[in-house]
């Protein structure tokens, strides 16, 4: 039987235009591709300021082949909910024709890690009929490589630079789809478009579920990452294969794991593709990657005994023809 995300997606017109100006390697235009080919429906998708918007809506050209709304750094969630909200109340009064269309916002993680927090929470506290996507790629990339509260530990940012006297970041990484998961809302995930089926089942999941869903999405960065953008989907599969990056759900408060390395690869495969790390490796910092390693495998360990006996018996290319792994 064929796969339903990909029969879906082999019939659906394209979301987004190229000639767009992301950059080479960019993850974030993969994401909205398999987001948005995930779903059957109309959608109206909400962008708020960053990367994605600055590099597919400069003004007078887009490159959206969907209803797009550019908003403020802050307010995606809130502007979308007010578009959702909007569309129930015409279509309760017959004013517009009864249709399914489904509501999508992305983010990077500056806007929702840190500036949009607030606006997202009180999106899924109201509880909204509506998908957020957070394309993490670290750090404030559009306005100058920045440190956000989603840059790794030990990461080389503009504002947590890595010299004689610092390691890069000092700080651990805010779990954003922990908060998400403490909100209650009716489904929660972590994927990676490095696995391109697991964020598609989970984003066509989402778009179904009735209410406020959350897809957390790694997004490897070159220009912040200092990675080759032939690199990315490397990259975003090391980040799963170390368990730097686990792939899991939380529907209806039922977690799942959806991928389980057939290898558990160490963390420093990840890092040494990247320039970000580069200090790491001098004897100065090595420490760091001991400790970077060390909060993986127990993050790793957290995730495999919230599994329990719901491990997948699956495991990377021993179940291709279902995950596309």
């Amino acid at each position: 039987m064929p796969n339903p995300e990909l029969l879906l997606a082999s019939k659906h017109s394209e979301p987004m235009a190229s000639g767009h100006s992301l950059c080479a390697g960019c993850a974030a235009g993969v994401i909205v591709r398999q987001v948005i080919m995930s779903v059957e429906d109309p959608v109206v998708v909400a962008n708020a300021t960053g990367c994605l918007e600055v590099c597919t809506g400069v003004y007078p050209v887009t490159s959206w082949n969907v209803s797009w709304i550019h908003n403020a750094f802050a307010n995606v969630a809130a502007t979308l909910s007010g578009v959702e909200s909007a569309y129930r109340a015409l279509r309760k009064r017959g004013e517009i024709p009864a249709r399914e269309i489904k509501f999508v916002a992305f983010g990077g993680d500056g806007g929702t890690y840190d500036i949009g927090l607030q606006s997202l929470s009180g999106v899924m506290e109201r509880g909204h009929d509506l998908v957020y996507v957070c394309y993490d790629n670290g750090a404030y990339m559009n306005t100058g490589v920045q440190r956000s509260s989603a840059t790794p530990l030990g990461a080389n940012t503009s504002t947590s630079p890595a010299g004689n006297l610092t390691s890069g970041k000092a700080e651990l990484r805010k779990d954003m789809t922990a908060i998400a998961e403490a909100h209650g809302i009716p489904y929660v995930a972590q994927s990676s478009p490095g696995y391109y089926m697991d964020l598609m089942h989970k984003a066509r999941r989402a778009f179904q579920t009735k209410g406020p869903a959350f897809l957390n999405v790694l997004s490897p960065c070159p220009l912040g990452w200092a990675s080759e953008p032939t690199d990315s989907l490397v990259l975003a599969r090391l980040a799963v294969d170390t368990c730097m990056w686990p792939l899991f759900e939380i529907a209806k408060g039922q977690f799942s794991l959806t991928y389980l390395p057939l290898e558990k690869k160490p963390v420093v495969e990840w890092l040494k593709l990247q320039g970000r790390f580069r200090h790491l490796f001098q004897s100065d910092h090595q420490n760091l990657i001991d400790q970077i390693q060390s909060g993986v495998d127990q993050n790793w360990q957290k995730i495999l005994e919230r599994a329990g006996s719901a491990v997948p018996s699956f495991a990377g290319p021993a179940d291709s023809d279902r995950w596309g792994y």
